[in-house]
């Protein structure tokens, strides 16, 4: 079986996944906000809900009980909305800086998607970032070669990831059914958007699991990389992922076998 007989549509996420290895850029960001509020985080805490829209992102921080307690430690009350909006305020021009910077793609990836529009496959992306903070992004990816058909940004479709809207949206005006898409996604909240959605979900374990940067992890033993991605492949597996892979570079021949009946349901780490 072919890729097309089976696909129509592969739907990318972008940190993690096409930039940013190791996803940094969102959890550099977010310590930085809440750091400037008076809340000192950890990137454990903060990757915990990686992938969701970054208000949502943001109220799910201020749930977590050490966050609370530190926000209610420092501000003399529990967190609102009014500090919700305080905190999206800060992070919009460090969002846009620190994305801007990590827009680099990631190794293999124009590849991959060159590889499969050769198939007749359409490509489209979708993201926790707003617009805004993907203005950068989207023009530095687009002069290394990657350029989606069809973005979905935070806030254009009815809700943000785990929901299934934002798949559900490029669907619609691709016109394309969503059980012909392949949803790609290095964060548990987005396989679990592609699986809401009835999507061929695919985990890519060298993102925000993984959350080392490159060279961090090239720097690594090669026992100590496959340790690091053994349990980050097992996250997403646990979270329902079809497939996953160690990079996006590796996506179209996991794709093939899988579609095939003849490989595993996971590869081993790109490095």
């Amino acid at each position: 079986m072919i890729l097309k007989d089976r696909f129509d549509l592969v739907i990318f996420d972008w940190a993690g996944t096409m930039v940013d290895f190791g996803c940094e850029a969102p959890v550099k960001a977010l310590i930085e906000a809440f750091g400037a509020e008076g809340v000192v985080m950890d990137a454990a805490t903060v990757r915990h809900d990686m992938g969701k829209a970054k208000r949502d992102h943001v109220r799910s921080l201020l749930a977590e009980p050490s966050v609370a307690a530190a926000w209610q430690s420092h501000h003399g009350h529990v967190a609102n909305e009014e500090d919700v909006d305080i905190l999206v305020a800060r992070l919009g021009p460090l969002m846009r800086d620190y994305a801007a910077r990590a827009s680099t793609l990631i190794p293999g990836a124009r590849e991959a998607v060159d590889r499969l529009r050769a198939a007749g496959l359409r490509i489209a992306s979708s993201t926790g970032y707003t617009r805004e903070m993907m203005e950068h992004v989207l023009s530095r990816a687009a002069a290394q070669g990657y350029a989606p058909e069809h973005v979905v940004c935070s806030g254009e479709a009815s809700a943000g990831r785990p929901s299934p809207a934002m798949i559900f949206k490029a669907c619609a005006e691709m016109g394309i059914s969503p059980s012909r898409v392949v949803k790609v996604d290095d964060a548990e909240v987005g396989i679990a958007e592609g699986r809401a959605a009835g999507a061929f979900t695919v985990g890519v374990a060298s993102g925000n699991a993984l959350g080392l940067s490159l060279e961090d992890f090239q720097a690594l033993s090669l026992s100590e990389r496959e340790k690091r991605v053994g349990i980050a492949r097992q996250a997403l597996l646990d979270a329902g992922a079809d497939l996953v892979v160690g990079s996006v570079a590796e996506l179209v021949p996991a794709l093939e076998r899988s579609i095939d009946g003849n490989g595993p349901g996971h590869l081993p780490a790109h490095s």
